[in-house]
C-alpha cells in the first residue's frame, strides 16, 4: 500500500531519505516513470519539484493497489500527522495518478482505500490546485468523504483553457476579439519583431528569456533552477516550445511553452516593461498560438493558474480549482482546524 520515507527532525535526513524515496520509484514501477501523458502525472514532474522547489519537506508517496491498477498520491509531511499536496505555483493541478487500465468504480475503491489508511496516522490532508472539470474534485470528496474524512473543498483559483475542436489557426483567429486583433495588426505594422521558436534547449536563448523576465512587470521568478531543468528536459524529449521576439537584435519578449500528447501548456510568458507600448507579447502570442495549432496539431491550449483579464481573449473555457481540506475528526488535533476551516467555508459560502 505504502511506499514512504520515515519523518526526521534533522533535514539533511530528511532531503537522503526523501530523494532515495523517490528515486525508488522509478525501477518499482515503468509506467508510474514514463507512461504518463500528462506532464503534471509523472514521476519526473514530483521528483524535480521536490527536489528543487521544496527539499527539506519529506514526501510521503501513497500507492493503492487492484487488480491490474495502481493509484499514487504524491503528498509531503506540514507536520507529524499533517499532509499536504506535493505541489507549488508552477502545478497546473493535483490529482490522483492511475496506472492501468480501470473504471470509475475502480478508481473510487482506490481512493477510498488509501483514504481509509491514512486515517491511521494523520489527522489532516490539505490538497491544492484540484481540477473540477475532469472530475477530480468529485473522485476525492467522494472517496474521502466515505472513508469518514470530513471534507472542505473551498475555490481557490481559475484555469482558463482552450479546446480547438479540430480548427485550424485561422479559423481560431477569427473568433478572437476584434480588439485583440486589430492591436495584433496595428502593431506589427509599427514596430515589427523577429520571433524564433526553439523546439530545443538552447543556453542562449535561455539567456534572453531570463533577461526579459527581469525587466518585465513579473516578480522575481520562485525557482528559476527547476524552471531552467524543465526546459532542459522538455527540450530533449523535443516538447519545448521556447518563444523569442526580439526587436533591432534585443529581446523584447519570451515564452515558454510545452506540447505534448495534444495538448499545449503555456507556463511562462513576459515582455520587457519599456516596449509595452509596441505590444510585442502579444506579437509573440499570435506567433506561439500559431505554431502550435497548424504546425503541432494541438487539441488543447492550457493557460494554467490565474485569472488574469487578458487571457479571456485567447481562451473560450475555464475551470475553477480547489483547496481541498480534509480532516480526521477522530484525531483531536483536528477538531480545532476543522472548526476554523467549517466556519471560514460557511463564511465564503453566505457572501456569494
Amino acid at each position: 500500500m505504502w511506499i514512504k520515507g520515515e519523518y526526521h527532525a534533522n533535514f539533511d535526513s530528511v532531503q537522503e531519505v526523501a530523494r532515495g524515496a523517490l528515486d525508488r520509484l522509478d525501477a518499482a514501477n515503468a509506467e508510474l516513470a514514463g507512461g504518463q501523458a500528462g506532464l503534471f502525472d509523472r514521476l519526473s514532474w514530483f521528483r524535480n519539484l521536490h527536489r528543487f522547489c521544496a527539499p527539506r519537506s519529506l514526501p510521503l508517496i501513497v500507492r493503492s493497489r487492484a487488480e491490474h491498477t495502481d493509484m499514487w498520491l504524491f503528498l509531503v509531511y506540514q507536520s507529524r500527522t499533517h499532509l499536504k499536496s506535493l505541489t507549488n505555483w508552477y502545478s497546473f493541478h493535483f490529482r490522483p495518478v492511475f496506472t492501468g487500465d480501470l473504471s470509475s468504480g475502480t478508481r473510487q475503491a482506490l481512493v477510498k482505500g488509501a483514504a481509509k489508511r491514512l486515517r491511521k496516522k494523520f489527522s489532516r490532508i490539505t490538497l491544492t490546485a484540484v481540477p473540477q472539470k475532469d472530475g477530480t474534485l468529485e473522485l476525492l470528496e467522494s472517496g474521502f468523504g466515505k472513508a469518514g474524512w470530513l471534507v472542505i473543498s473551498d475555490a481557490l483559483d481559475t484555469n482558463h483553457y482552450l479546446h480547438l475542436d479540430g480548427r485550424d489557426f485561422a479559423h481560431y483567429w477569427a473568433a478572437r476579439p476584434g480588439a485583440l486583433r486589430s492591436t495584433v495588426e496595428r502593431k506589427a505594422k509599427k514596430g515589427p519583431v523577429d520571433i524564433v521558436i526553439h523546439d530545443r534547449f538552447d543556453a542562449d536563448a535561455w539567456t534572453d528569456y531570463e533577461r526579459v523576465y527581469a525587466q518585465s512587470w513579473k516578480p522575481a521568478e520562485g525557482n528559476p533552477a527547476f524552471l531552467q531543468a524543465l526546459a532542459e528536459a522538455e527540450g530533449e524529449a523535443g516538447a519545448l516550445r521556447l518563444g523569442i521576439a526580439k526587436r533591432d537584435g534585443q529581446a523584447v519578449a519570451a515564452q515558454f511553452w510545452t506540447v505534448e500528447h495534444g495538448v499545449a501548456n503555456i507556463h511562462k510568458l513576459a515582455h520587457v516593461r519599456d516596449d509595452d507600448n509596441l505590444s510585442p507579447g502579444t506579437l509573440l502570442s499570435q506567433a506561439m498560438f500559431r505554431h502550435v495549432i497548424d504546425k503541432d496539431k494541438v487539441g488543447i491550449i492550457d493557460f494554467g493558474t490565474g485569472d488574469d483579464a487578458y487571457k479571456r481573449d485567447w481562451m473560450e473555457s475555464s475551470d475553477r480549482l480547489y483547496q481541498v481540506d480534509l480532516f480526521n475528526l477522530s484525531k483531536p488535533q483536528s477538531w480545532l482546524p476543522a472548526i476554523r476551516e467549517s466556519l471560514s467555508h460557511l463564511w465564503k459560502s453566505r457572501s456569494k
